[in-house]
């Protein structure tokens, strides 16, 4: 694991979580942590029969529309305007970019005006990545 590009991850998603809150509510941030199988999760990109550490970062946002949610992973891919919101439109382009460096997936769920989760899974035995990429 290359442990400053997962300290980068977590930077970029709480950074946004608090640049996107709703005017005039308090951020609330939860990240929550649990280790299971690719065939337990919704998300089809991971191998059935490897353990994952499943990271999820919520937030009570401005959320997305759902049907951003691998657009937003673009470099450059801004929902928003300059005006609106600061930033390079990098950030979620850089945090996916890391987690696969770490043969791992990020996801993102959201709907407008109710926050958006990311979740991130890692697999347990990195060593095995390592070997089949060889």
């Amino acid at each position: 694991m290359i442990p400053y590009q997962v300290e980068q991850v977590f930077t970029n998603l709480i950074t946004n979580a608090i640049k996107f809150a709703k005017d005039g509510q308090a951020s609330q941030i939860n990240i929550t942590a649990e280790v299971l199988q690719g065939k337990d999760t919704n998300c089809k990109s991971l191998e059935p029969l490897t353990t994952y550490h499943h990271l999820a970062i919520a937030d009570n946002g401005i959320g997305f529309d759902a049907q951003y949610s691998e657009r937003i992973f673009q470099v450059f891919q801004r929902l928003h305007g300059r005006n609106e919101y600061s930033g390079t439109g990098i950030g979620l382009a850089i945090c996916r970019k890391n987690i696969e460096n770490n043969f791992g997936y990020i996801i993102a769920e959201s709907s407008l005006n109710n926050g958006a989760t990311f979740h991130i899974y890692l697999p347990v035995d990195i060593t095995a990545n390592l070997a089949r990429k060889s």
